[in-house]
Parts: structure tokens; C-alpha cells; sequence
């Protein structure tokens, strides 16, 4: 297995439980690992052979600046299934960091796995 990671991509969002989350953007910073096979990429030199990281990065952020689940779990899980559609894509590993949501930490985080099976 190949793996293709966008790290620590950080984006305001609106998400969380309380009133005054659903009001206000939060800093949400992201790992994005997808599990694939960059061999046909690597034999073609071609772009068009593998994931475009920067492309999915946009749709990382257009996806997550577009919701406003009360629940990381949502917005992880339904982010999942959306890039498990790119074909080729095997697995996704995601992690959130939702920062300053507890007090004396700097945030917390949710780490999430799905595959095809």
C-alpha cells in the first residue's frame, strides 16, 4: 500500500455542540492520509495516473467549510466516505485536531480509519 498525506492543513470551520459554536469558526487543523497505488503514476509521469494532492486538499476544504455538524465524528465520517469515491482510493486515515476546546490543552483530536471492506 502507497500512501498519499496532506499534512496539518488547517481551516476554520463551524462545529460543536454548543450554541455558541454553531456561531462562531474554529480552527480545525487535519492529516490526510489515502491509501492507493502510485505505481501506474509512476510508470506514466502522468498527473492524471495518480490523486492530485493539491485537488484534494480544495476539497477538503470545501467540504469542511460547507458543514456544520454538531460532532467531529460526523464531519470525519462523512469526509471519509466522500474521498473513498476517488477512484483508486483504498483507505483514508484522517485526524482532527479541534484546537482550544479544552481548557490547559491545546486541543483535542479525532482519528479516524475506513477502507472498502
Amino acid at each position: 500500500m502507497d500512501w498519499i498525506c496532506i499534512e496539518s492543513l488547517s481551516l476554520d470551520a463551524v462545529i460543536g455542540v454548543y450554541d455558541w459554536e454553531q456561531e462562531t469558526r474554529q480552527m480545525l487543523t487535519f492529516d490526510v492520509e489515502l491509501g492507493t497505488d502510485i505505481r501506474p503514476a509512476a510508470a506514466s509521469d502522468d498527473l492524471g495516473d495518480t490523486l492530485n494532492y493539491f485537488a484534494v486538499a480544495e476539497e477538503v476544504k470545501g467540504f469542511v467549510r460547507s458543514q456544520r455538524p454538531a460532532l467531529l465524528e460526523t464531519l470525519l465520517e462523512q469526509l471519509a466516505q466522500k474521498l473513498l469515491a476517488h477512484k483508486g482510493v483504498q483507505v483514508v486515515r484522517l485526524s482532527v485536531l479541534k484546537h482550544g476546546c479544552i481548557p490547559g490543552a491545546k486541543g483535542a483530536r479525532l482519528i479516524i480509519e475506513r477502507s472498502h471492506a
